[in-house]
């Protein structure tokens, strides 16, 4: 990949993350099995609690499985990008769906309690805006999270994401997403502005 300055943004920050030492590329079939390990290494579980992005003292359970991993990798309107490191390990990844009246959604922003503290997560949601913006033509992205976690609400508001003042129930009683700890878990809605 060239660093010359015709490159896209896209490209731009891809390569801001492999001169760190880190490969980008589109989630595949092969990789599901260390994507659920990775997801689940970053919200549950006592590894977890390693990093900031635990969500081990309000739910337990999975956060995540093969098949879910796999549907969504057959959504047509939507792309994993997974970042692995300079020995393959898998690091980091975020998911991204295409614009629904131009405004694109970024969830499962993930990053291995070992990786985080190293600005990966932030390049990689650079690396989603400018993905989302470049590919689909989006002028804004949302995301949800949930409400207990204010310290990530605030990690998201410094990057520019706002409250919308929608919120969205929690899936109470579908293990698939997790086994709450606490009865008051809803998301809030942000979103930011691209464009």
């Amino acid at each position: 990949m060239s660093s010359h300055p015709s490159a896209t943004t896209v490209d731009a920050h891809r390569l801001n993350l492999g001169e760190a030492g880190f490969e980008v590329a589109e989630l595949t079939a092969a990789d599901i099995a260390d994507y659920v390990e990775l997801v689940s290494s970053a919200y549950r579980g006592e590894g977890s609690k390693q990093g900031w992005t635990t969500e081990a003292d309000l739910l337990d359970g999975q956060r995540l499985d093969a098949p879910m991993a796999e549907a969504m990798l057959a959504e047509a309107d939507s792309v994993i990008l997974l970042v692995r490191d300079t020995r393959g390990r898998a690091v980091a990844s975020v998911y991204v769906r295409e614009p629904a009246d131009g405004e694109a959604y970024l969830g499962v922003l993930a990053v291995s309690p070992l990786g985080q503290g190293k600005g990966v997560g932030s390049a990689l949601i650079d690396l989603a805006e400018a993905w989302v913006v470049e590919r689909w033509n989006a002028h804004a992205m949302s995301m949800s999270v949930i409400n207990r976690r204010e310290e990530l609400i605030a990690y998201y508001e410094r990057r520019g994401y706002e409250r919308t003042g929608e919120v969205e129930p929690f899936p109470y009683g579908d293990e698939r997403f997790g086994v709450p700890k606490v009865d008051d878990l809803e998301f809030v809605l942000l979103r930011k502005r691209l464009s």
